[in-house]
This record gives C-alpha cells, sequence and structure tokens, in this order.
C-alpha cells in the first residue's frame, strides 16, 4: 500500500470514527426525545392527517416543538399566515443557535453549511455549542445530528402505527418530555449569574402570567428573561472593568 493509500484510510477512519462519537453522544438525548416523537406522530393522526402528511412534518420540518404546535392550529382550524408566523417565533432561537456556529462552519463548503443547518436542533447545539471553531469537527456534527433525525423520525414512524391502536396516546403524559429534554439541555450550560437570571425570571414569569392568562405569556416571559440576563451580563463586565481599572 503507498503513502497515498494509506493516508486516504488513515481518513476514512478518523471520520468514521468523529461519526461514531457524534451519534454516541447525542444518544442519551435522542433516547429522551423519543416519546415526544411519539406524540407528535399520535396527534397527527389525531386531528386527521395521513401517515405521509404526519410523517412528512417530522421529515422536513424537523422541529418538535413547531410541529406539535402547527397541529394544534390545524385543530383549531387556525389560518396559515397564523400557523407559520407562530412556528416562526417558536423556531427564532435557531437563528441564535446558526450566529453562535458560524465562525465554526463558516470555513466549511456551502453544502456541507446547509446540511449542519438543516440538522441544527437544540440538541446538536447543546452537543457542539460549546467547541471552539479549533475543536470543532464537521464529522462529528453530522453523525450527531444524523442519528439525532433518525431517531427522531423512527419515533414519529413508531407514533403514527401506535396511534392506531393505541387509545388515547396523547393522554399518557408524554409531553413531558418536551420539558424534560430542555431541562437536560439547559442546566450544564448554566454558568454565569447572567444565565442564572435568565432561567430563574423565565421560570417565574412564565408561571406568573400563565396564572394571569395573558395571551403570549410564553413569549412576553422569554424576551423579559432575555433582558434581564441581557442587563446583567452588561453590568457584570462594567463591574469587572471598572475593578481592573482600580487595580491598574
Amino acid at each position: 500500500m503507498d503513502l497515498d493509500s494509506q493516508h486516504t484510510t488513515t481518513n476514512q477512519l478518523s471520520k468514521g470514527r468523529l461519526f461514531m462519537q457524534g451519534a454516541l453522544a447525542i444518544t442519551p438525548l435522542s433516547i429522551a426525545v423519543i416519546p415526544w416523537g411519539l406524540l407528535a406522530g399520535s396527534f397527527a393522526m389525531d386531528i386527521g392527517l395521513t401517515p405521509f402528511e404526519g410523517q412528512g412534518l417530522s421529515a422536513i420540518v424537523f422541529a418538535g416543538a413547531a410541529q406539535l404546535a402547527a397541529m394544534g392550529m390545524i385543530k383549531v382550524g387556525a389560518g396559515l399566515g397564523t400557523i407559520l408566523l407562530t412556528t416562526l417565533i417558536i423556531t427564532s432561537r435557531h437563528l441564535l443557535y446558526s450566529v453562535s456556529m458560524r465562525n465554526k462552519v463558516s470555513r466549511l463548503p456551502l453544502r456541507w453549511r446547509a446540511l449542519l443547518g438543516f440538522l441544527l436542533t437544540d440538541e446538536l447545539f447543546a452537543i457542539c455549542g460549546h467547541h471552539s471553531p479549533k475543536q470543532f469537527e464537521r464529522w462529528y456534527a453530522f453523525g450527531a445530528g444524523i442519528w439525532f433525525y433518525l431517531c427522531w423520525n423512527v419515533a414519529t414512524l413508531t407514533g403514527i402505527l401506535a396511534g392506531k391502536y393505541i387509545p388515547a396516546l396523547d393522554q399518557l403524559g408524554l409531553e413531558f418530555a418536551i420539558a424534560a429534554t430542555f431541562i437536560a439541555i439547559v442546566i450544564p450550560t448554566i454558568v454565569r449569574l447572567s444565565m442564572i437570571v435568565t432561567v430563574i425570571s423565565a421560570l417565574l414569569l412564565s408561571v406568573l402570567f400563565h396564572y394571569w392568562a395573558l395571551d403570549g405569556g410564553l413569549m412576553l416571559a422569554s424576551l423579559v428573561a432575555m433582558a434581564l440576563g441581557y442587563l446583567t451580563e452588561t453590568y457584570v463586565e462594567k463591574a469587572g472593568d471598572e475593578k481592573r481599572g482600580e487595580a491598574v
């Protein structure tokens, strides 16, 4: 075997190893999201979608919270514009994920940026978002993203099939998987005071606005919490600059 062949073989093994490492890293979150996928599949059948349409939502939209919100609005007869606007707001956080990941993927070819952009979810960001540009590996991210995509779609298909035979599947409390998954994603990232302020204020405000039956309370709680987190971060940075100035 010549040197070029050895290099190619080694490179392929390295890609495969990174792919498997990424898939393994996201597996706990993939397992946690299975009840969520089951609910999405069964709910699609409950509102009158065909199995093909229900599976298509997971295959094309690939956004659990947006899918459930859209299906709920379809069920009550909401207009297309309202559905699109609501799902846009719900998934707008992915714009922030994209901005955060930009310095990691900007050097990649367009096909890779498009692929990873499609696979970018809360879970993938939790796995790869903290990597520095030097640490970031495309095959690791691809392995994590595509494995999560496959698990989500298999769970949806199972929900579609099970929804025909298990009555009231959506009454089994599977929606708790949504909250549990996001808790598992968020908690490890709370490392600064501004994050603590954001999380606690979002929690308290969302409960308070729900108690008041305020329309759009969840969105408002999110916006206020982000503003409070930003102000806290600004204050901490300013205090640090002043302290360093006094030290000089």
